[in-house]
């Protein structure tokens, strides 16, 4: 493939930390995993980060520490990855979606009040390709009706709604480190929260339900292997002290395909939002016509340019059917958006003239 989807930015920094960890003795719940930590914690703003193997996994442990169990639902968006719906699921709770609004993508507000029920204990807002939720009214409907707050920060690192950081407005947040992330620790997630209840909880549950006295063999509730081990961890403590560089250079790459899209025909880039900052995880164009979308997606694919449908709809996919019997038109903003989708190249080596590059054949494929 001539234009991978992503790929990974691996520094000689991050190579000579890795190995260094592999020169040691410890591999596991080492010096390193508490530094990341602390480091991370500080950058978003948050008095605890509780890292762990998976977004996924960290986005369990929210809904597990703060009770969300059997028969309780959680309020969240169905245009997502199928893991910020899953992780309810885990606790026999259920996930209940709300359609998006169809400029941000996100979660849409003025629709989740018609949601809340005598079982709703939560709102799972998603902060979809890096654009922070509308934290403000989400906040507030959950103060109204005591509701937990969870974000899904997972494509959000560095982003900021009103000038704070994402991951700081919930009672916790999940960040993730996968690959095509921001920053990736390989395989990796990150808890983060202030409630230290909810800290302590995800600590002890990440490593098999261990109690704080840290004695191997003493388990004082049900736990997982959720642990981050200490390559990973000494990754992404290299990954996160050039963050903000990264950032900037995904800013920039994105600033170059908004350039070179300006004046294309038929299709359309993600928006600026007012009060919010977008941290840069895809760069996804949502075309007119998505009657066309498999032919143009194919001849991108001839022409060397990997792409994706971002996303599918979680209450379309297969197991979400038979489970609760969804169907189409059950949330039909998500399913026309999601419909009209397609994620192009995107990672830091890019360069303008290969974006351009893209673009055109982007153009050929839609004429």
């Amino acid at each position: 493939m001539k234009h991978r989807l992503s790929q990974p930015d691996i520094s000689p920094e991050d190579v000579e930390a890795v190995t260094q960890v592999l020169k040691s003795p410890n591999l596991a719940l080492g010096p390193k995993l508490g530094a990341f930590e602390k480091a991370f914690a500080a950058y978003v703003g948050a008095k605890y980060a509780v890292a762990v193997n998976s977004g996924t996994s960290a986005l369990h442990l929210a809904v597990r520490a703060l009770g969300i169990g059997p028969g309780y639902e959680v309020i969240t968006t169905p245009f997502s990855f199928v893991a910020s719906a899953n992780c309810m699921l885990y606790e026999r709770a259920a996930p209940k979606f709300v359609d998006i609004d169809p400029v941000s993508l996100n979660i849409d507000p003025s629709k989740m009040k018609a949601a809340i029920t005598a079982r709703t204990k939560a709102i799972l807002p998603v902060h979809i390709f890096g654009l922070p939720a509308d934290m403000k009214p989400i906040k507030e409907l959950a103060r109204r009706y005591n509701l937990a707050v969870v974000e899904d920060a997972c494509e959000a690192i560095g982003a900021t709604y009103e000038g704070r950081k994402v991951g700081t407005f919930g009672d916790a947040a999940a960040f993730a480190f996968y690959p095509n992330k921001q920053m990736t620790t390989g395989e990796g997630g990150v808890l983060v929260t202030d409630d230290a209840k909810v800290a302590e909880l995800a600590f002890s549950m990440r490593n098999q339900g261990r109690g704080p006295s840290g004695t191997w063999l003493d388990h004082v509730r049900l736990g997982y292997n959720y642990r981050m081990d200490e390559m990973s961890a000494a990754l992404g403590l290299s990954q996160l002290s050039r963050i903000n560089k990264t950032l900037e250079r995904r800013g920039q790459v994105a600033r170059w395909y908004g350039e070179a899209l300006a004046d294309m025909r038929g299709v359309k880039a993600l928006p600026e939002v007012a009060g919010a900052t977008r941290s840069w995880f895809v760069y996804v164009v949502v075309i007119d016509d998505g009657a066309r979308r498999a032919d143009i997606m194919e001849r991108l694919e001839i022409a060397g340019i990997e792409c994706r449908a971002y996303f599918p709809p979680i209450h379309l996919q297969p197991f979400y059917r038979e489970l609760f019997g969804y169907k189409e038109g059950d949330f039909p903003v998500c399913e026309d958006v999601a419909g009209r989708t397609i994620a192009l190249p995107f990672h830091n080596a890019l360069t303008r003239a290969q974006v351009e590059e893209i673009v055109s054949e982007l153009a050929r494929a839609m004429a």
